[in-house]
């Protein structure tokens, strides 16, 4: 049997547990896709080029037969893979919903599966998502000088019971030009967008989420116009923590990496650290003082996210909290306590 659902109600039955086979080309799923699909390809790449360029040139009647000299020959390969997911009902989609994810969802219903197909497609997912990514206000947001060790202390804020987005691990990267140093991959803007909407897709929309104050950009990914807007509008507040703890923790972050890694991130902000300073860097790399560099390089992210704090905020919306140094655990505890207050002022 074949069904056509809505994407509210296709995400439903996924997180019900039932499989979800994006029949996409590998090219189109390494794109961007829905968390948790599985790669089922009706195509590969080079046959999905040939099948779209027939299609443009000859027509869909002589695509079509083109496409069912390449999909006969895998017709059981596909019932084989299909088993192996141990599920008799399964999700369906392609970008548009159409003839793709219907061929597929109409062989595998033959097979004795229960085919939902997604109306739309991953397109309609795409939109679906955005819309409800760029309604979302309910923010608050974590700032505090680089080294402040805002995501350690979101972290343990996760564990004790906060909702909490960590951006930096979705993107892949902490935001700064050491950010990308010993991390996988970016995802594509594309794919931070789906897995953004995953974290947050089943919190309780009457209570707040903590996010870090990050700017637009992270790395190579961008977060959407008006998710970004919306927390850039949420309160904030910004830890105070001593530079002394903050130049300790870097230290322990960075000081085992490869000093190669280290001089290339220095090398992208060596105009603004200006270019004694950048040399006094680089020999202090060269002689293993990174809490020299470590002190200087902060100077200068000192000076920005001080700017940044204000730039288009509601001053009456940024508070202080005085840390005494970078411990997740007691930060995490101080910020819940000051939370629980800043409700309760709020009611």
């Amino acid at each position: 049997m074949v069904t056509k659902v809505s994407v509210a109600t296709f995400l439903q039955y996924q997180q019900q547990g039932i499989p979800v086979l994006d029949v996409r080309s590998p090219g189109e799923y390494k794109q961007g896709h829905i968390p948790g699909a599985d790669s089922f390809p009706l195509f590969d790449d080079q046959e999905r080029k040939e099948v779209g360029t027939l299609y443009k040139k000859a027509g869909p009647e002589k695509a079509f037969l083109v496409g069912l000299d390449y999909v006969g020959k895998k017709m059981s390969t596909y019932v084989k893979k299909a088993s192996s997911l141990r599920s008799k009902s399964l999700l369906l989609h392609c970008w548009r919903g159409g003839k793709r994810s219907e061929s597929m969802a109409w062989l595998l219903s033959q097979a004795g599966y229960t085919c939902f197909v997604l109306e739309g497609g991953y397109r309609a997912y795409r939109t679906y998502i955005r819309e409800a990514l760029e309604s979302m206000t309910n923010f608050m947001v974590l700032g505090g000088m680089t080294g402040s060790n805002k995501t350690g202390i979101l972290q343990e804020m996760k564990k004790q019971g906060m909702q909490v987005v960590d951006l930096e691990g979705l993107a892949h990267h902490k935001g700064s030009a050491f950010g990308h140093i010993n991390e996988p991959e970016q995802p594509t803007t594309e794919q931070f967008e789906n897995n953004l909407f995953a974290s947050v897709q089943r919190m309780d929309p009457d209570r707040l989420i903590w996010l870090e104050d990050e700017s637009r950009t992270i790395g190579r990914v961008v977060m959407p116009e008006k998710f970004y807007l919306h927390k850039k509008l949420a309160p904030l507040l910004v830890l105070e923590v001593p530079l002394s703890s903050r130049v300790d923790h870097l230290v322990a972050n960075y000081a085992q990496i490869n000093d190669d890694y280290l001089l290339n991130a220095l090398e992208k902000i060596k105009k603004r650290l200006g270019g004694d300073r950048y040399n006094k860097c680089v020999h202090a790399l060269e002689r293993k003082d990174y809490h020299y560099v470590a002190e200087a390089t902060l100077s200068y992210y000192d000076k920005a996210y001080s700017y940044a704090i204000t730039s288009g905020r509601d001053l009456q919306k940024i508070h202080y909290l005085p840390l005494e140094n970078t411990d997740p655990v007691e930060g995490a505890q101080k910020i819940i306590s000051w939370f629980s207050d800043f409700l309760g002022r709020k009611e």
